[in-house]
Parts: structure tokens; C-alpha cells; sequence
């Protein structure tokens, strides 16, 4: 099968497309015939080689998730999982590819109403969002400011910090036409990349959920409200300053949080019904997928220029 490798860790010219031995699944695993990779920010920060001292090495295959229809079962899965569409986690990799490989407590089935490709838009993105937001502890009537929302992560909280009744919805983001559109998604206050806007715009927040992190996070804590909570759930611009803590400290009156979020520690069990009703809400038309644009798998080097230059609003999406 064909996929996509990491030959050598740097920019993007440093994915290769690769000829691989078609998988045969092992025990609790499922084979998926790829129809649609979702392209998401840890994917070119792996790329990069800044998580190299995680363990990840060249010859990685970047991907998290999946969508398609299964063709094999591994011992001990219910073989009629077979011929059935389904969206599928494949952890930190293994997604760039024609068949993947994926346990079954990872997959998830499609309603018949939705596409491979808004699955892997909504797929992980949603619940990232529902579960960071409630990370944060947000309630109805609570000022929220979402940065780095031109993501899949950050178009999926504006949306639902917008259903569950937030007072503000405010982005960041790099462009006025970025702005329209994250308005007609539920965005209520539109902000440059250092959180400035216009006269009303709010002068305190009482959730920040920050997708970007890097060298201006810590700034972003004389943003927040009284009690406020600041969640980082990626480091699309790096890590942060080693010594972002003592800005918290400066504001100790305050009562100020700052904490990470991984779906890594929520139950299965949640993901799965989270994903659910998602998955239904967006059949219903409640829930938007914004698709930058597809590519062919053989694509993924001009996919992550995109990626690097700034250049995508919502997901840009591999069909192999």
C-alpha cells in the first residue's frame, strides 16, 4: 500500500510517499480501507522533529485519524465490524495511508448521512473541544476567547462554547475575511493575534481555551478575569517560555488556573458518546465542518506547506 513517511524530520519536503506491506490486523485491531485523513497541527509539529525527544523517529507515519470502511477483523473482534463505514483513532501515527491499522476500541461508526471527510473533520476536533471546555469548567453566560481558532480545533469550540451559551465568543486570528467567517460560526468579537480589537471588545474572559501557546501565552493571562481559567490543548507556535509560571504569581490575588488538556485522559467511554452525538448534530446541520480542501494522500508535502505558512481555515483533508 501506498503511504506517507517522515524520511527526514524538518520542513515538509521532508515526507516522502512509500511503498508498505498491506496490514494484516492483529488481535483487538480492525483494517480500514481509507477513504479520508484528516491533516491536523500535531501532525507538522511532529513533522518538525520538536516532539523528537518523545521518541518519535524518521520513518514515522503521521496521522491520527481515519475514515473508511472496514475489510478485516483481528482475533477476537466481531467480524460484523466488516463492510461497515467507520471514523478510526490511530493514536500518535499511522494515518497517512490506503489501509490503516486501528484497535477496535478506537473506531467509531458513521451515520449514513455522513461523509469520510466530515468525520475526520469533526472526529477528534469536536471532542478535544467539548472536553477542553469542560476542562476549563465553563458555564453558561461566561466570557470565552478561543486562540488560534482558524483550526479544526479552535472552528469546533467557537461553536460549541457559542451553543452552550457564552456571553462572548472571542478569536484571535490573522485576517478580517478569517474573522467573517469565524462570526458566522459564533464568533462575537474578532481580535488580532495578541488578543487587540475594537472598543467593545470585552475586557476580560473567563475561559481562554489556547490552541497556539508558543513565546505570547503567558501574555494572555492579564486577559483573564478574576477566578479565570486558561487551557492549553497545542503548541502550534512551540512551547511556551520556561518561566510563563510567574506570571501567574504576579496575579496571585486573582486566583488565576492554567492547565493542559489531552483526550488522552478521558474514558473511551466519553470520547465514544461525545463523538456521537457530534457525529448526529452535524447530520442535523448544528454542527458546521470546515474543509480547507482535499488533497490526494500522494498530496502531503504541499498539505503541510499549507500548514506551515498559515494557510488553512478548518482541516485540509487526504484522500488516498
Amino acid at each position: 500500500m501506498k503511504a506517507i513517511e517522515i524520511r527526514t524530520y524538518g520542513g515538509p519536503e521532508g515526507l516522502a510517499v512509500v511503498d508498505l506491506p498491506a496490514p494484516v490486523p492483529a488481535a483487538g485491531e480492525v483494517v480500514i480501507a481509507v477513504e479520508a485523513v484528516g491533516v491536523g497541527g500535531v501532525d507538522a509539529v511532529i513533522r518538525s522533529g520538536a516532539l523528537a525527544a518523545y521518541g518519535f523517529k524518521e520513518g514515522h507515519v503521521p496521522g491520527s485519524e481515519v475514515a473508511g470502511t472496514v475489510t478485516a477483523v483481528g482475533d477476537g473482534v466481531d467480524t460484523s465490524w466488516i463492510g461497515r463505514r467507520v471514523w478510526g483513532f490511530t493514536g500518535t501515527g499511522g494515518g497517512y495511508v490506503e489501509q490503516a491499522v486501528v484497535p477496535v476500541q478506537e473506531i467509531h461508526p458513521l451515520p449514513d448521512d455522513l461523509s469520510a471527510v466530515d468525520a475526520v473533520t469533526l472526529g477528534s476536533s469536536g471532542v478535544v473541544a467539548h472536553h477542553a471546555l469542560a476542562h476549563a469548567r465553563f458555564a453558561a453566560g461566561e466570557a470565552v476567547l478561543v486562540r488560534g481558532a482558524a483550526g479544526s480545533i479552535g472552528i469546533m469550540t467557537v461553536q460549541l462554547a457559542a451553543r452552550g451559551g457564552a456571553a462572548a465568543v472571542a478569536v484571535t486570528t490573522s485576517s478580517a475575511e478569517r474573522g467573517a467567517r469565524l462570526r458566522q460560526l459564533g464568533a462575537t468579537h474578532v481580535l488580532d493575534r495578541l488578543g487587540e480589537g475594537g472598543q467593545d471588545t470585552p475586557a476580560g474572559y473567563d475561559v481562554i481555551i489556547d490552541i497556539v501557546a508558543g513565546d505570547d501565552m503567558p501574555s494572555f493571562f492579564d486577559r483573564l478575569n478574576p477566578n479565570g481559567r486558561l487551557v492549553a490543548v497545542g503548541v502550534v507556535a512551540g512551547q511556551p517560555p520556561a518561566d510563563f509560571g510567574t506570571k501567574l504569581m504576579a496575579a496571585f490575588r486573582k486566583s488565576l488556573s492554567f492547565a493542559t488538556f489531552s483526550a488522552d485522559t478521558v474514558a473511551s467511554a466519553d470520547r465514544h458518546a461525545v463523538r456521537s452525538e457530534q457525529f448526529a448534530a452535524a447530520v442535523r446541520g448544528e454542527l458546521q465542518t470546515v474543509v480547507h480542501e482535499l488533497l490526494p494522500l500522494d498530496q502531503a508535502v504541499p498539505a503541510h506547506r499549507k500548514m506551515d505558512a498559515g494557510e488553512v481555515f478548518g482541516r485540509i483533508v487526504l484522500t488516498p
